[in-house]
């Protein structure tokens, strides 16, 4: 498949997401390849919503927007079948690789879906390998399929074995045909994806990276609380370690974070992935780095309600719980990514004011049908901000990360809380009335860590974290 570029038609005027005179929330985004618009089909690939979902991203203040979305309605000729995702670039040409994979991945997956128990499909091998890999990216592979179908056999039901398939199967031929793609250089480029498949009243979900996956629900209270559907896959999880470091990689943190647990070549500090698993990032692929999803499935009930999928970018400022009270919040459907996106980068100001905002990315998929015909078509013009008090919290500690207890967090972090570091005391309503043009500069103090470091900061001498730093591997 060619390259995939995604643009969006917009007037002679420079876009402004916060401009409710300029902001058409039916924005239509054109694939180029043969002029094939990717809305047809109830697709949509930009700012927008339908009626079970809406969809937002803003550009943080660190360059070009890496991260992308889509939504697809009646998915692989289903009616009850619905696709979502996100996808969080970085490197070099993060943003590219991000909508390669939205563009490509979820076409691939519905020519790979076969309602089948049995059976081969597209003359791949029975595990889902593919032609054009190194001797050592496909041991990585063998072995971590094998681990991963021990781990989920139990989970998910024997009908949605073929799509437990054909995911494993697409995203290894999507990074495949990124490593050979003439155009995207991926050798130190990447992307994360988190993207979710309902069908009727069932959930499966595959996650690559720290993209992450939240269930608003109701308790025994009638309480709204959140569940944690995927796990944010960073090299810090004893599990990820393990298997980088068996393949020579190495995992620690610089001294000046020693919260963010990287990825490192063998023998050289670079480049610091601060994921153990992505598309892409080719000079890591050899040495535990792996492609590989986590694969989880949900049965929905009469409790749930809806489905955020998000980039770090919201994540990284606001707690799963904060997260879907922002959601259920907004004044209507049609605005909740947007007011959740909105929320988020206030709360990159009111947490690092010194340090430039993230990109961020949602998607929010209802899962009931009770208020669907009340959707509106387009974005109210005022988005009314739920409070939330982000000061004070107790689980503040890491990373400057807000958590909640049904999160899913690695157990590095019950055992070594770290005191956040810059953490303003200004309330997030206070920062909410901040002006949009007011310009938050890196150069003011320490930015926030990057997912990728293309070379070691500050020097190369022994700026690592104790707590982190791992022994050299055997030669």
């Amino acid at each position: 498949m060619g390259l995939c570029y995604s643009t969006t038609r917009t007037k002679s005027k420079r876009h402004n997401p916060f401009n409710n005179n300029n902001f058409n929330y039916k924005s239509r985004n054109v694939v180029l390849t043969g002029g094939e618009d990717v809305n047809s089909g109830g697709r949509i690939c930009g700012n927008g919503c339908s009626d079970i979902a809406c969809l937002y991203t803003q550009q943080g203040k660190k360059g070009t927007n890496q991260d992308a979305m889509i939504l697809w309605e009646k998915f692989n000729s289903k009616s009850d079948a619905v696709f979502c995702g996100v996808f969080d670039g970085h490197g070099p040409y993060g943003h590219m690789v991000s909508r390669k994979v939205r563009d490509s991945l979820p076409v691939l997956l519905s020519t790979q879906w076969v309602d089948s128990p049995n059976g081969d499909q597209n003359g791949n091998n029975e595990n889902g390998h593919v032609n054009g890999n190194t001797p050592e990216e496909e041991l990585i592979e063998e072995y971590w399929c094998g681990q991963s179908d021990v781990e989920e056999k139990e989970t998910i039901p024997e009908k949605y074995l073929p799509l437990k398939k054909a995911i494993l199967k697409s995203f290894k031929l999507i990074d495949k045909e990124l490593k050979t793609h003439p155009s995207i250089d991926c050798v130190c480029s990447g992307t994360t994806a988190v993207t979710l498949i309902k069908q009727g009243q069932d959930l499966v979900i595959g996650n690559v990276g720290d993209s992450r996956a939240v269930l608003a629900t109701r308790d025994e209270n009638n309480s709204l609380v959140p569940v944690q559907l995927t796990i944010d896959l960073k090299p810090n999880l004893p599990r990820e370690a393990a298997r980088i470091e068996q393949f020579n990689g190495r995992v620690f943190a610089l001294q000046d974070e020693p919260e963010v647990a990287r990825v490192w070549l063998p023998h050289c500090d670079t480049p610091g992935l601060a994921m153990a698993r992505a598309f892409g990032d080719f000079c890591l692929k050899d040495f535990g780095l792996i492609s590989v999803p986590d694969i989880f499935y949900h049965r929905i009930t009469d409790r749930d309600e809806f489905v955020i999928l998000a980039t770090d970018g919201v994540w990284d400022v606001l707690s799963n719980k904060e997260a879907i009270d922002i959601v259920a919040a907004a004044p209507s459907r049609a605005t909740a990514a947007r007011a959740l996106v909105d929320c988020a980068t206030r709360a990159w100001k009111l947490k690092y004011p010194t340090s430039k905002t993230d990109d961020c990315a949602v998607v929010c998929l209802y899962l009931d049908q009770k208020h669907a015909h009340n959707l509106p078509k387009t974005i109210d013009k005022e988005v009314k901000k739920p409070h939330v008090d982000l000061v004070d919290q107790p689980a503040l500690g890491y990373s400057g990360t807000v958590r909640y207890t049904n999160e899913i967090v690695p157990d590095i972090e019950a055992i070594h809380p770290e005191k956040s570091i810059g953490v303003s005391k200004r309330s997030l309503g206070e920062c909410i009335t901040t002006p949009e043009d007011e310009e938050w500069s890196a150069l003011e103090g320490v930015t926030r860590a990057n997912s990728l470091l293309s070379i070691p900061r500050f020097f190369l001498g022994d700026k690592r974290s104790s707590s982190w730093r791992k022994s050299t591997p055997k030669t």
